[in-house]
């Protein structure tokens, strides 16, 4: 035994030991899905990003107009969010916006996080908390509805004769009747009281019963409507507007999807690939894998052909758009946080100069 040992006034310190982070069993199942999803859409994953060499056919013009394209739709989106703010801070509007969308399209079921991640740097900004959260709140809840709706302009077409796939007609009538069940809710959560704060006291007596070695949670019940008619007045008089700005920001970026089939030489008719255009968007919601990853890519490549798209031409149109649509705004995440800092400490810093 040394002396170290033996000796009891020895004060040494000890050296603790290291703790890893800990991982719920919970991760470690949306880990393992992830995995599998990744691995059994790996194909398609392939198939679309191996075609980069081909990219050299495109005319870079076309890139250009696309990139143009996509800013426009994500300028849209700042417009609807100001309307539900209220605000016309554009750089804040603007850069928690890029920040939050890039983190959801990296995180696996990322709309949360991403949305948390918007409203703290709003909030960080200077915004006031419940204005942030009921605002950005508000903006979703617009922009999921619309994209529901955007079947009903192909509907004309459709009638007229144009060919569609019986999968993308039934996914129309479906998106119908999501659209009608999804704006009854909205509806009547923004007009009446009942629905927050039923859902306030369910979600307070659960959290009560679940956490008993916590404080109990008190108050849900109006902190929820409270929330509710913030929004509603967020809304108030701009309805219009919100509608619009929302209908644009998911048309800028379906056409983004048309210059990308023109840029390869791809015909189509706009009407099929607004129902394409529409599906895809629903399977880069499903949380499975961060940003829709390979779920996006076979979809949109298998109903490209499905429409009568050449799969060499429905492969590369495929990747253009996603290299636009979800690597452009993922890669500018940071550059845009950094940028969001650097003004930040600059703003401070001036605060406290006398």
């Amino acid at each position: 035994m040394s002396t170290a040992q033996a000796d009891p006034t020895n004060t040494a310190p000890h050296r603790r030991p290291r703790r890893w982070p800990t991982v719920s069993k919970r991760r470690i199942v949306e880990l393992v899905i992830e995995l599998v999803a990744i691995y059994v859409l790996w194909p398609w994953l392939s198939a679309v990003y191996s075609s980069f060499g081909a990219l050299s056919s495109v005319n870079p013009i076309w890139f250009v107009v696309m990139v143009g394209l996509e800013v426009a739709s994500f300028a849209c989106m700042w417009v609807l969010i100001a309307i539900s703010l209220r605000s016309t801070r554009w750089f804040l509007i603007g850069t928690s916006q890029i920040v939050g969308n890039a983190i959801g399209l990296v995180v696996p079921g990322g709309n949360p996080a991403g949305t948390g991640a918007q409203i703290y740097l709003l909030v960080r900004g200077g915004l006031d908390t419940a204005n942030a959260t009921t605002g950005v709140m508000a903006a979703g809840l617009i922009n999921l509805a619309t994209l529901f709706a955007l079947p009903v302009l192909a509907v004309p077409a459709i009638l007229s004769g144009v060919t569609v796939n019986s999968w993308l007609a039934d996914a129309t009538w479906v998106a119908f009747g999501a659209f009608f069940v999804l704006t009854a809710v909205l509806l009547t959560m923004l007009l009446t009281d009942r629905p927050a704060e039923s859902i306030g006291r369910r979600v307070q007596w659960l959290h009560n019963v679940l956490a008993r070695h916590s404080p109990p949670l008190t108050g849900l019940p109006e902190r929820l409507s409270s929330e509710r008619s913030q929004i509603r007045v967020a809304l108030q008089a701009r309805w219009g507007r919100a509608v619009l700005a929302s209908a644009a920001n998911w048309l800028f970026d379906y056409l983004v999807l048309l210059a990308s089939l023109a840029a390869v030489g791809a015909h189509a008719d706009w009407a099929v690939v607004l129902l394409v255009y529409t599906a895809t968007v629903w399977l880069a919601i499903v949380p499975l894998t961060p940003g829709g990853v390979g779920f996006v890519e076979a979809g949109l490549l298998g109903m490209l052909v499905l429409s009568g798209v050449p799969v060499p031409q429905a492969t590369l149109a495929t990747l253009s758009y996603r290299l636009v649509a979800y690597v452009g705004p993922v890669a500018v995440g940071l550059p845009t946080y950094w940028w969001y800092q650097s003004q930040l400490s600059k703003a401070e810093a001036e605060v406290v100069t006398p």
